[in-house]
């Protein structure tokens, strides 16, 4: 076992953190100050856009439509939906279980004043008014034209984009308007070239759409992660062998989760048995906290303790016990990384609620070696978050893929921005992005402990 103090808490830096039902959590620069917030979605609370401002997290948004604390926001998802450069968030409400909920979603812009898309009277015909869960980014066609998959329970799916202001649902000309229990959902790629779709339903099997020009085909079955009998929730890609491919990590509600990684046909369940162990999972989140070259998956249960390991080389899983984070009895709704304080060491913000109100927790690794990193933030034609797209980092120990997260794994969304602890004695060759279009470039690297912006070329 590794050190127990792998966290420290911190969440006495959030200002006026009081007990509230939160669920999804996203990571934007919605304010367009140049810095990222926490979105977090409030369940009959305000939602929150906590802004590190003064060593400290602070609520900075008051906007009505935006707290919107009369709906019930579960999942939340940001992207550049009208290619102006900046991104748009997706609040999804849901007021009921499952079928016909009384309160729409929110697609909110901030230009110059913050507005809902959804108000205007040409999309009212295009309202999700299904009880829905998560929901993603797919830039489908690689042009940096984002739509909007929504993960619904107990309706159709539906797949949103905009042709001027109007909203326009897709999915039943895509063929992927399927009824299910739809919960978590992931984009990026892992089939094509293309921004593909994995979805992990309930009460049903999982889908894996592959991207076509566009076009989406389910080929779950042929690829071996249909899973159908689990009950999906915290998803989320990684490369777990360093080996630069990206694979799926995909938990289930008090069921078996799994680590389906890409064979040259299919995938295949690399889980080790404790992790795989069934728990009240909710979020499920890979990323090197500690900064040491090596990532880590944290699980986020739900009134359970929490679980981290490291992905070593070679596919081995090490347990890494918890004393800070392993909140046994927290009721973890989600979850969500950022380097909210620039600092080259990512921040862990785990949301509470559902059967109970409970302030927010931030926690951080203790890094007692002085690790360094590298930050990469691809940039698309229009300037906004490229998400979707993959980077990979080039080394004489590894090639290690990453993808820019494009929402929702299960209610939540990770910053755009792919993170990198460094080995000891690494000699970094390359960075390598593959744009949602499928093209590839190459950048040089010269110095460490630093952010990088790469624009895709025209």
């Amino acid at each position: 076992m590794a050190k127990a103090n792998f966290f420290s808490n911190i969440s006495d830096i959030i200002v006026n953190n009081n007990d509230r039902l939160s669920y999804g959590v996203s990571v934007t620069d919605f304010d367009k100050d140049g810095s990222y917030e926490f979105i977090v979605a409030g369940f009959g609370y305000s939602n929150l856009a906590l802004s590190y401002i003064n060593g400290k997290l602070i609520n900075t948004i008051q906007d009505p439509l935006f707290i919107d604390e009369d709906r019930k926001t579960i999942g939340v998802s940001a992207c550049d939906i009208d290619q102006d450069g900046f991104e748009e968030i997706y609040f999804l409400n849901t007021d009921t279980y499952s079928g016909v909920k009384k309160y729409s979603d929110r697609l909110l812009d901030n230009d110059n004043d913050i507005f809902d898309h959804f108000e205007l009277e040409k999309n009212l015909e295009n309202l999700n008014m299904t009880a829905g869960r998560s929901v993603a980014c797919v830039d489908r066609n690689g042009s940096g034209k984002y739509g909007i998959y929504v993960a619904n329970y107990g309706g159709p799916t539906r797949f949103y984009e905009t042709e001027g202001n109007e909203i326009k649902d897709l999915a039943p000309m895509l063929g992927i308007d399927q009824i299910t229990g739809g919960r978590a959902v992931i984009s990026g790629h892992i089939i094509s070239n293309n921004m593909d779709i994995f979805a992990a339903n309930e009460r049903g099997p999982n889908f894996l759409y592959e991207n076509t020009k566009g076009s989406f085909n389910d080929i779950a079955i042929e690829k071996n992660v249909q899973d159908t009998f689990q009950n999906g929730r915290g998803t989320t890609l990684t490369d777990f062998l360093y080996r630069g491919e990206l694979d799926i990590i995909t938990s289930n509600w008090e069921g078996y989760h799994r680590i389906f990684v890409k064979q040259k046909e299919s995938f295949l369940d690399m889980s080790s048995l404790k992790f795989r162990s069934p728990s009240r999972i909710r979020t499920v989140i890979s990323a090197d906290f500690d900064n040491d070259g090596y990532d880590e998956i944290f699980l986020n249960n739900i009134g359970q303790p929490n679980k981290l390991f490291k992905i070593l080389d070679g596919g081995k899983l090490e347990e890494i016990s918890l004393n800070n984070a392993l909140e046994p009895y927290g009721l973890g709704t989600g979850a969500a990384v950022a380097d909210i304080d620039k600092d080259g060491v990512l921040e862990l913000l785990v949301s509470h609620g559902e059967s109970g109100a409970e302030p927010l927790s931030l926690y951080k690794a203790n890094i007692l070696e002085n690790n360094s990193y590298l930050r990469i933030k691809p940039l698309n034609f229009f300037g906004a978050p490229a998400r979707g797209a993959t980077v990979t980092l080039n080394t004489n120990m590894r090639n290690h893929s990453k993808t820019i997260d494009a929402g929702s794994g299960y209610l939540c969304q990770m910053e755009p921005v792919a993170h990198y602890g460094i080995r000891k004695n690494e000699i970094i060759e390359s960075i390598t992005i593959k744009w949602t279009n499928g093209n590839e470039n190459k950048y040089e690297i010269k110095h460490l402990n630093q952010v990088y912006e790469f624009r895709q070329p025209i």
